[in-house]
């Protein structure tokens, strides 16, 4: 869902996945997340489908 709102909203990203990259993994843990998606972008990290901060990127 939240690659698709990116999208379908035209905010340019890059994905990382983890299934093709496991060394992410080892970031995202580094990084105290536990869960995925996580987008890098704007004051802080979004975790999960959170359209309400997604909107702040367009």
């Amino acid at each position: 869902m939240t690659k698709r709102y990116l999208t379908e909203n035209q905010i340019s990203f890059e994905e990382v996945n983890i299934d093709n990259e496991p060394e992410a993994i080892g970031f995202l843990k580094d990084q105290g997340f536990q869960s995925v998606p996580v987008i890098f972008g704007g004051q802080q990290a979004i975790i999960g489908f959170r359209p309400d901060q997604l909107k702040a990127l367009a």
